[in-house]
């Protein structure tokens, strides 16, 4: 069994490599049920959320016929974190043998939870993001955040970064991370002119008040959801929703669990027939993604079972290697 670390996961990926390990696992498909979601009640606190996500599938990541793996991610969501300087997010990633269910690797979960959240966001906006997109603005200053300016870079000639976060001082602390990475990048304050500015916009926050004001998008944006993971959390507002052509990772884990588009189902906003499609349809190519330079389009993501297996197996057969 070998034990691999978020420094030895950093070491086996590649954002590029890795959205096309991801392109693959969509059209190729894996069983993967819906997550299980469990609420973690905190008598002196915010409630932390215990999600376990299995998957298993009899193909390697090369693709020829082999025993398979089966995957499960444990993870924990604490929101208090925050204000202890710890991240929010937690986790572990135990990978078996599909036959003999022999565990073969124990894989930093947190890790490789930034790593395929991001690549899954950048795999969508290869479909859904104009070809010319070159400002992004990013909102959330969390762990995530340098991974999706670093994932969205690898599919589209990015040349400006926008970080906006409640505490502007964190949009700081990341602007510099990855100017020292040699990107431009840059703090601001005003989210709402931020967002009329931009081309892709990509949210990674755990807000029930929506930040991504419909009304304020420029014609041709893209708008990436990755933070709200429960249907209480909202990161876009209705009219966001009204003016997108609507995208979703996974259909029965976004109508599920996810708040921007579980309560537009709720309220009549969003009908199940305007979600246009998944990442397995785009993957597939069986449904279309931008279908023009002007239109808005919406990406929600709540995480699927198939990304971390991807990824998983990829770091396990790299990490071996």
């Amino acid at each position: 069994m070998l034990m691999i670390s978020a420094e030895a996961v950093d070491r086996a990926l590649t954002f590029g490599g890795l959205v096309e390990t991801l392109r693959t696992a969509f059209r190729d498909g894996a069983v993967q049920p819906v997550r299980h979601h469990h609420t973690i009640e905190r008598p002196d606190g915010a409630a932390s959320t215990l999600l376990l996500m299995p998957a298993w599938t009899d193909f390697n990541a090369a693709g020829t016929s082999a025993n398979g793996h089966v995957g499960v991610k444990v993870v924990t969501v604490s929101p208090d974190n925050n204000a202890i300087a710890k991240p929010a997010v937690m986790g572990l990633y135990l990978l078996l043998d599909g036959k003999t269910g022999e565990l073969q690797a124990l894989i930093d979960g947190q890790r490789l939870t930034q790593w395929r959240t991001a690549c899954a966001s950048a795999l969508a906006a290869s479909y859904l993001a104009r070809e010319d997109a070159s400002r992004l603005l990013i909102i959330g200053a969390g762990a995530l955040s340098p991974f999706l300016a670093r994932a969205h870079s690898a599919v589209r000639p990015i040349r400006r970064i926008r970080i906006w976060n409640r505490t502007f001082a964190n949009a700081e602390k990341v602007a510099a991370s990855l100017k020292v990475e040699g990107m431009d990048a840059e703090a601001v304050d005003d989210l709402d002119s931020a967002l009329g500015d931009t081309d892709i916009v990509s949210s990674a926050t755990i807000a029930t008040t929506p930040l991504v004001k419909g009304a304020l998008l420029k014609p041709g944006t893209h708008v990436d959801l990755v933070g709200g993971f429960a249907p209480g959390m909202r990161e876009s507002d209705d009219d966001a929703i009204r003016r997108a052509r609507v995208y979703v990772d996974t259909r029965a884990g976004a109508t599920k669990e996810a708040g921007d588009i579980v309560q537009p189902l709720a309220s009549g906003v969003l009908k199940p027939e305007n979600i246009v499609a998944d990442l397995h349809e785009l993957a597939r190519g069986e449904k279309k993604g931008r279908g023009s330079a002007d239109e808005i389009t919406l990406f929600k993501s709540v995480g699927a079972a198939l990304e971390d297996l991807a990824a998983g197996i990829e770091v396990y057969r790299r990490s071996r290697a």
